[in-house]
């Protein structure tokens, strides 16, 4: 069996997968779980805007806070399994998919899911991590960080991270601008009076996302520079070092409604998935 052969038949493979029945209601529990971390992530952001929490607002804090009780344990079982079903989706998408690009742009695309199934994949494994053993995952975040600054070159590795962070953020933010996200629903989701609704959410969504990550992205720069891992941090540092600032509440609850605004979009994806 040739190279070429078997690649054809694994895209085979990987379209029936994903035409089928089954997959297709995997990702949109998935999307919908996604939504349900972000709006999760929100509730507890515009708590600590006006001091009335103080856990942490990352994606493991929004999980520990679905865990509490006998319903919580199982709904985070279901957001962990849906969370996989988006990992495969995205990697098939990122082996086989996006046939209908060439060239650089394909790879782009590709590369793009790629990074996606990761997101999604540690997303899962947090879920997980906290359905199984309610396991904190901020203290090993700080020592991550400190272990790659030890590491030769490691300066300039937490630099770089930083540096992708931020690019990326900006590239969230001109996303929600110019709405380039739509090409991820079928064209019935931004039809009509509804369909304005879903993209200035959309919009809000993205824009908000790429603030927190370009912060996030910040205090890793900023810990290489200084030599500190202690000054790099997740989304709930980014959150807390936005609320620190001149009318920093406001800011805060701005982002945590933009935050707010890309669940409910994650909503919408999941009824008009595209890719």
């Amino acid at each position: 069996m040739t190279g070429t052969s078997a690649q054809e038949q694994g895209r085979q493979a990987a379209h029936q997968v994903q035409n089928s029945k089954a997959f297709e209601t995997g990702v949109r529990v998935g999307l919908v779980s996604y939504g349900i971390v972000h709006l999760l992530i929100a509730w507890i952001a515009l708590q600590i805007a006006w001091g009335q929490e103080k856990s942490a607002a990352s994606s493991s804090g929004a999980l520990r806070e679905m865990a509490g009780g006998t319903v919580g344990s199982i709904l985070l079982w279901v957001v962990a399994l849906g969370l996989v079903t988006l990992v495969f989706w995205q990697l098939s998408q990122a082996i086989w998919g996006h046939t209908d690009e060439d060239g650089a742009k394909r790879l782009v695309k590709r590369l793009t899911s790629a990074g996606r199934a990761v997101i999604y994949g540690t997303l899962a494994f947090s879920a997980f991590s906290t359905v199984t053993s309610s396991s904190s995952g901020g203290s090993s975040k700080d020592s991550l960080t400190a272990d790659l600054m030890k590491m030769t070159g490691g300066q300039l590795l937490v630099g770089a991270i930083g540096l992708g962070a931020v690019a990326v953020g900006v590239a969230l933010v001109v996303r929600g601008f110019t709405a380039g996200f739509t090409h991820h629903l079928q064209p019935q989701a931004t039809s009509g009076s509804t369909g304005n609704v879903v993209v200035r959410l959309g919009q809000a969504g993205y824009v908000a996302k790429g603030v927190a990550l370009g912060i996030i992205g910040g205090l890793f720069v900023w810990a290489a520079w200084t030599y500190d891992p202690q000054k790099a941090g997740g989304l709930d540092v980014a959150l807390t070092t936005l609320l620190e600032q001149p009318f920093g509440p406001y800011l805060l609850t701005l982002v945590a409604l933009g935050i707010a605004a890309f669940g409910a979009y994650s909503f919408a994806w999941a009824r008009y998935p595209r890719e």
